[in-house]
């Protein structure tokens, strides 16, 4: 069926799916490589699954907005062409999987009948455009960022500036000094301000710049104090095309735009961008309101009666899970969609819901939750009645009950724990034996299957990422412990430490750990992140210690959630993310993480712990060269032999002696402190001449 080729009105998108449907077709009789292939599809939301011959599609809602009639559109569509189960994401789209991709032109097709696109959701290209939920709800804003949002997503939106980027760009705007999209982990990220002059009140935004999680997660700085509104898109227009110029394109895992304004500077980067203006068209570009401006009208004047089961349930759902708006009378009702995955038919009743009782607008959310705005304060008995049979009445709305969580081995080709299998273990956890936790809003769980952070593990409270551990021939899953993230407001946040890696069999444990020793030693009213800082990362890694032990007698460690026989570490190669795994680059990042594990033993005062952490990091270090230059590595041994050959003896590489030298060490000093600091000191200066050497060369390639 090619109906779209007739029935899409637009000729853009007609172009666009007719298009991809071509594409699709010549990949399949071997006319494109899998290359080529990919970043068109890529750039129209299709991404590859764990799942062979199957897709994720990614449905692109700018802010996470929906009506009805679009949540009812997108429920056919995942009946159709997927098996029913809509995914919300941390930047508010929605995803479904295991969808054929032969079917993926006319999946689109149908969607656009109600204005939703997929077009740029996946690839280098700007992503979905993030904006707080509440935005045009939210008592504390200085006005409804909605607007900006849309006009930045529209303006981008097949914008050829940003249809070949090096990376995916992303971009938030937040309502509030509470900066609850996040702005400053994002490329860009805008928070709404006012000024005035002259008696009158001139709009405009705090603009952050070069921000993001990932491996390395860096916090955005500050590129204006206040950037007025008809300023905002020119500016990313110039700061768009200074970064398709300039930004990495071969090494991607150094291709967002914050390892740019790393390399050259904030100034530079800044002098460039405004040079960029004489190059575009408009330098001011006026955003039309009008359409959020209008106030909504409501579906019903009087509301159903209903008979409520318990009037004590009813407040206490009130007390957790509803809002007051900004506009008097009204409410928004938060739903907290267990990781972020709801189904068909419940949608459609919740999207008849909005419709009829409402003002017909939801928004996801960046927890993948979903907030119904406009309801009137007569009308919440009624909702509480018709979401609770529909399961949407959990208590613990954007609480620490309400677990973020990528869908990692699930679907992911990067996942190596499954994320989702730890996250109903902890909220099973936290309901069963912490119900008084159920409004505690000043903890956040999040977790990744993966160190790539699509869980946002990094800004969260405690958070936890995938990886694997072992135990002589065995391999377990495993997460690694984070703690002490969070958004801070303003554009200011604080990503968490890593603290230990414990097996993932293990991580309610550890969260039992953490929640008792807060509970009985944090002083009245102390925060949980001011408990982590007053505390320390040595005293957290000592309590959480006893958890990172295994016992191989222990057979169920070895099984990860969700699953029933032993675990296999199977990684793809992932493409939303944007990574090809690069091994250098992820060895050299292992050593880095060996390094910061001797200085903690050297703080700890162990002394042993700290000498061997600092030998791995050096022989993982050498590991690195030598597969850079595709030499074999099967022991430390020949490591250290073999990076000796190669690259001291034939004074490739020069050093202070040779590596057995160094790394040899080991075997004729004593755990001592004055040996553990010295040996630190030697790994160090190796890891840093190596790191600088590959840059160098890096460069010289580019």
């Amino acid at each position: 069926m090619l109906s779209f080729r007739t029935e899409i009105e637009n000729p853009v998108v007609q172009k666009d799916i007719i298009e991809l449907d071509k594409k699709i077709q010549l990949y399949q009789n071997g006319k494109i490589d899998e290359d080529g292939f990919r970043s068109l599809r890529l750039a129209r939301g299709i991404y590859g699954q764990r799942q062979e011959g199957v897709q994720m599609i990614r449905i692109k809602l700018p802010f996470g907005r929906l009506t009805s009639e679009q949540l009812h559109r997108i429920a056919d569509v995942s009946d159709e062409y997927s098996k029913g189960r809509l995914h919300i994401t941390t930047r508010q789209d929605i995803q479904i999987h295991y969808v054929s991709l032969d079917r993926t032109p006319e999946l689109w097709a149908e969607l656009e009948k109600s204005d939703i696109t997929l077009r740029e959701a996946c690839g280098n290209a700007v992503r979905n455009v993030t904006a707080s939920e509440t935005a045009g709800i939210d008592p504390e804003e200085p006005f409804d960022v909605s607007p900006y949002a849309d006009a930045v997503f529209k303006f981008f939106l097949r914008n050829p500036i940003c249809q070949e980027l090096g990376r995916k760009f992303k971009i938030s705007f937040s309502s509030s000094e509470k900066d609850t999209a996040l702005s400053f982990i994002h490329d860009l990220g805008f928070i709404a301000k006012v000024k005035h002059e002259n008696n009158k009140e001139i709009r405009g935004f705090k603009v952050m710049i070069a921000g993001g999680l990932g491996a390395q997660p860096r916090q955005a700085d500050i590129l204006y104090d206040f950037l007025e509104t008809d300023k905002i898109i020119p500016f990313i227009e110039s700061t768009l095309r200074i970064f398709d110029r300039h930004g990495e394109r071969n090494r991607r895992a150094k291709a967002r735009l914050k390892h740019l304004v790393l390399k050259i500077g904030l100034e530079k980067f800044i002098a460039l961008v405004e040079d960029e203006k004489l190059a575009i068209s408009n330098n001011s570009v006026r955003i039309d309101t009008h359409e959020f401006d209008i106030e909504k009208k409501d579906a019903k004047i009087t509301a159903p009666e209903v008979q409520l089961e318990s009037e004590i349930e009813f407040e206490n759902w009130k007390k957790s899970n509803v809002i007051a708006q900004k506009q008097e009378g009204y409410f928004a009702i938060g739903i907290k969609v267990r990781l972020g995955d709801f189904y068909t038919d419940n949608a459609r009743k919740l999207a008849d819901l909005i419709r009829d009782y409402a003002q017909d607008e939801l928004r996801l959310t960046i927890s993948q939750d979903i907030l119904i705005r406009g309801v009137q304060d007569s009308f919440l008995p009624f909702f509480y009645v018709k979401l609770k049979e529909l399961g949407f009445t959990d208590l613990g709305y954007g609480s620490i009950m309400d677990v973020t969580s990528c869908p990692g081995t699930d679907t992911c080709n990067l996942g190596i724990a499954s994320s989702t299998g730890l996250a109903r273990e902890l909220e099973k956890t936290l309901s069963e034996e912490f119900p008084m936790y159920v409004d505690r809003k000043d903890i956040s769980i999040k977790i990744s299957g993966c160190m790539n952070a699509c869980g946002q593990h990094s800004i969260a409270q405690i958070g936890f990422y995938g990886m694997s551990m072992k135990k002589g021939n065995l391999v377990i899953p495993a997460f690694q412990v984070l703690l002490g993230g969070g958004n801070q407001g303003d554009g200011q946040g604080r990503f968490a430490d890593k603290i230990i890696k414990i097996p993932s069999k293990k991580a309610p444990d550890a969260l039992r750990r953490l929640i008792y020793d807060f509970e009985d030693h944090k002083s009245e009213g102390q925060s949980f992140n001011a408990y982590y800082l007053e505390q320390g990362k040595s005293y957290f890694y000592s309590l959480l210690k006893p958890v990172s032990e295994i016992n191989e007698d222990d057979k169920d460690l070895f099984i990860d959630w969700g699953h029933n026989e032993a675990y296999i570490k199977a990684i793809g190669v992932g493409e939303c993310a944007g990574v090809v795994i690069d091994l250098v680059s992820t060895l050299l990042f292992e050593s880095e993480e060996k390094l910061e594990n001797a200085s903690l033993g050297i703080d700890q005062e162990r002394w042993a712990d700290s000498i061997y952490h600092s030998y791995a990091a050096i022989v993982n270090t050498a590991k690195a060269v030598l597969i850079g230059e595709n030499i074999k590595t099967n022991t430390q041994s020949g490591i250290i032999k073999d990076f000796d050959q190669y690259f001291v003896e034939s004074g490739l590489i020069q050093m202070d002696g040779t590596l057995s030298d160094l790394a040899y060490q080991i075997k004729s000093n004593k755990p001592e402190p004055s040996f553990a600091q010295s040996y630190l000191k030697g790994a160090k200066r190796f890891y840093e001449m190596i790191d600088n050497l590959r840059t160098n060369a890096l460069n010289d390639e580019s």
